[in-house]
């Protein structure tokens, strides 16, 4: 079945709730001051089942000018507008505002109601057929069918409901398949059931006992039970009009304006950059204007900051900006919003969000050229080191799916890791080759070593990037071999002159004849026959090719002493032992003891146990 939200606007006392109880059967308006005085004040909700395929939920909104903020927590998610005027007063300055929102939320199209033509001639409601057309040339309405109705006497109500199944015909079904999100309109408790909030969900599904969280806040609840139009669900989808039951939250902690989505997918923010338009009608909009925001059925005051030194935007005008939010809110590029002057309190723009990044422009930067071209490669190459999946997601409000096909058709290098990395393939082939080298540059400088240490090569080169780009540029040099921690030209070999193999055998023979009283590791290196440099050189390699043993920052054994040293514990497996008989088992001092049987413990070969040891 096809879910479709119709969402009213008008002048206040134009019939729109009159209408929607003559459309469905159901009266709107839910609070008793409403009925008292006879108009909305507040959203109200109602359904109709219009054929067996197609359900219109409908949300009335209020018409007065100090309740424009109410009628804009509920247009923001409708797909259709039924733009009621009267017939017996024509076009109101609600009328205009109305009008004015929905085209500045790009709602795509809607029917044109002349209610209370039953208390005019045909000649008056032409002429007022003729002030609309006026009103909404070039418009999303231009064009849109206008059918003159009374709510009193039934007449046009059936031609009405043959314009709404018509359009919404052509309405394109919300994406159920996205990511859940459900701005909140309404916040009450059911007595047994505990909270419950209403909202149009815009996109995904949610069902019962589904974990969701409440943005900003970032708490997370359990839906206990699912209502679509009044009626309970398994499951609600996109496009419906939904009451969550939620546990573990009480009504006072929640309140119109917050958003329900995925845990833990998101992240509420405070900076937009946006693309504006300003109302004809609005005065000059200048830098650092506070305004009132309205995206959702969120309202929240805000700062519009201009780009490029501006001093102010011109009425008419379209600009890239950036609005702060005094509060954080759940936002994503895609949403729309209603900028309302602070003092007197009028609609004066509107536009939608285009990016959250937070970003930091310079003065030579081309903002609107970054902003109008905006996509999953444009903000790949901005980060230093690429992007991952998740942060793309919630950069973008996309499923991964849609931004790995759009990664796939850009310059992108995917990664594959617990979840997908992305980075631009023009720096990682630069970077590719910056590392090729500066390991070729590394072995002219160290001809003596095997190679740069991994951990020294991405300090060098890719300061701050994540190990796994590393390696993943490691595996894509074909000129590089990376060998343990280690890497080194796939070319380069080891290559000794005559006097740094005479310095290396004689390096070894003086540790291999001291056995375990081996010499201080200074004294060898300086009696090496070569520069220090070239000594310690020398000493890696033997260290390297296991020839010799490093045991601390100061001791160096032969290998063979430390064998021979392993084949006389073997031969006393069990035995608990003290310093002093081990000692005297192998003829060193303590200076030599104490390292040696530490070595031992790490090495397993023996475990301490208070004073004594255990051979292993």
């Amino acid at each position: 079945m096809k879910h479709i939200i119709v969402g009213t606007a008008g002048h206040i006392d134009h019939g729109k709730t009159a209408l929607v109880k003559a459309l469905t059967g159901i009266d709107a308006d839910r609070l008793e001051e409403e009925k008292r005085r006879g108009i909305t004040i507040d959203l109200g909700f109602a359904h109709l089942q219009l054929t067996p395929a197609l359900r219109l939920g409908f949300v009335d909104v209020p018409g007065h000018e100090r309740f424009v903020k109410n009628m804009l927590a509920g247009v923001g998610g409708i797909d259709l507008v039924l733009f009621v005027i009267a017939a017996d007063e024509s076009i109101k300055p609600q009328t205009r505002e109305h009008f004015d929102i929905c085209r500045l939320l790009g709602i795509p199209r809607g029917i044109i109601a002349l209610t209370k033509a039953d208390l005019v001639d045909a000649d008056l409601v032409g002429l007022v057929k003729l002030e609309v057309e006026e009103l909404v040339a070039g418009s999303f309405l231009e064009g849109a069918p206008m059918v003159p109705v009374s709510s009193i006497t039934g007449a046009g109500l059936d031609d009405l409901r043959k314009e709404l199944a018509r359009s919404a015909a052509a309405v394109p079904e919300k994406n159920a398949s996205g990511h859940f999100r459900m701005p909140i309109d309404r916040v009450f408790s059911v007595k047994g059931f505990g909270t419950v909030v209403t909202g149009t969900m815009i996109s995904g599904s949610v069902e019962k006992e589904r974990e969701v969280e409440v943005y900003p806040a970032g708490r997370h609840l359990r839906v206990r039970g699912v209502e679509v139009h009044g009626s309970k669900a398994e499951r609600a989808v996109a496009g419906q009009r939904t009451a969550l039951n939620l546990a573990d939250i009480e009504a006072a902690d929640l309140k119109r304006g917050d958003v329900l989505s995925e845990p833990g997918l998101f992240a509420a923010v405070q900076h937009l950059d946006c693309r504006l338009d300003l109302l004809d009608s609005a005065k000059p909009l200048k830098h650092r204007a506070p305004v009132h925001f309205h995206s959702g059925t969120a309202e929240i005051e805000a700062e519009v900051r201009l780009f490029g030194g501006a001093a102010a935007m011109k009425p008419g005008a379209t600009a890239y900006v950036r609005v702060v939010l005094r509060e954080p809110a759940l936002l994503l590029p895609g949403d729309r919003f209603i900028i309302r002057m602070f003092s007197p309190v009028v609609t004066i723009g509107g536009g939608v969000v285009l990016d959250i990044g937070e970003r930091r422009y310079r003065k030579a930067d081309d903002v609107a050229g970054r902003l109008a071209n905006l996509a999953v490669g444009p903000l790949v190459r901005e980060a230093e080191f690429g992007m991952g999946m998740a942060e793309l997601v919630a950069r973008t409000g996309r499923l991964p799916r849609q931004i790995a096909a759009e990664a796939a058709q850009g310059a992108i290098v995917a990664i594959a890791q617990p979840q997908p990395w992305y980075l631009d393939r023009a720096w990682f082939q630069a970077s590719r080759e910056g590392l090729v080298r500066a390991v070729r540059e590394f072995h002219r400088a160290n001809p003596l070593l095997p190679g740069i240490a991994r951990q020294d090569l991405r300090s060098r080169e890719l300061p701050g990037a994540p190990l796994f780009v590393l390696d993943a540029l490691l595996a894509e040099a074909k000129d590089l071999v990376a060998e343990g921690e280690t890497v080194r030209s796939r070319g380069h070999t080891l290559v000794l002159q005559q006097d740094e193999e005479q310095a290396r055998a004689a390096m070894e023979h003086t540790f291999e004849q001291a056995g375990l009283a081996t010499p201080a590791l200074a004294e060898v290196l300086a009696k090496s026959g070569v520069e220090p440099r070239r000594a310690r050189s020398l000493l890696e390699i033997l260290l390297r090719d296991k020839r010799l043993v490093r045991i601390n920052e100061e001791l160096v054994f032969h290998h063979s002493a430390l064998a021979q040293l392993r084949t006389l514990l073997a031969a006393r497996r069990g035995t608990r032992f003290q310093v002093g008989a081990f000692k005297e088992w192998t003829g060193i001092s303590r200076k030599y003891a104490i390292p040696l049987l530490e070595f031992l413990d790490r090495e397993h070969i023996t475990r301490r146990e208070g004073d004594a040891r255990l051979i292993l």
